[in-house]
């Protein structure tokens, strides 16, 4: 078992396996994160027998076509929550089939408070608060509208308690759309319409007016 602590980091827990469990964990482990090795397709990733996987990094899929899909930022106070939940959603894309980046450390931000310890006689004496909100960014390419909600929705829902998620997706619009816009545009005008649609409504204004 591990050891009891209150909180474990990942590098710990994976030394612990690697050393406390059979011998195919360091075949598994240079196969992913060899590199110059051939890029394994998914089936082939999901068939090996890897002893606790979600303890080491995720398999990162290349892009086909550089076609961005969406952007994830994460925000949290605390850098550890922060660094576990990006492990947990590269695993999910990962499992997907989603090509992402890896995490990009976005610069930090610092906020600093001064405040009175008491008033009147104390009020030289000052305390000083800080509070930093740490930042990261994922990008996903090429990948099918359908599984990058799923994996949002995945993500969101067992999102960590003190992190914050913002998604901004992009989605393709199929061939012709601006044409069947101006159709549709032009269809709800006068210049759409009929002659006769003309007449009975110029002949209602004259009405109106008379």
């Amino acid at each position: 078992m591990f050891p009891r602590r209150s909180c474990l980091a990942l590098p710990t827990i994976a030394r612990f396996v690697r050393f406390n469990g059979s011998s195919s964990h360091p075949v598994a482990t240079r196969q992913l994160e060899s590199e110059a090795s051939a890029p394994l397709t998914e089936e082939e990733f999901s068939s090996m027998i890897i002893h606790g996987r979600s303890l080491y990094p995720p398999s990162y899929h290349p892009r086909t076509h550089s076609v961005p899909v969406a952007q994830l930022q994460f925000r949290a106070y605390h850098p550890q929550f922060l660094e576990l939940y990006m492990h947990f959603v590269g695993h999910a894309a990962a499992a997907l089939g989603i090509p992402i980046s890896r995490p990009v450390y976005l610069p930090t931000q610092r906020s600093l408070w001064t405040v009175p310890r008491g008033p009147f006689v104390h009020k030289k004496s000052q305390e000083n608060f800080e509070r930093k909100v740490h930042k990261r960014a994922i990008k996903a390419w090429d990948a099918d509208p359908e599984v990058v909600d799923r994996w949002v929705r995945y993500i969101a829902r067992h999102t960590m308690p003190g992190v914050g998620l913002r998604v901004t997706q992009w989605k393709r619009a199929p061939p012709g759309i601006g044409q069947q816009m101006v159709d549709a545009a032009v269809g709800s005008t006068r210049l759409g319409s009929s002659a006769d649609n003309v007449k009975a409504l110029a002949k209602k204004i004259v009405q109106q007016e008379l």
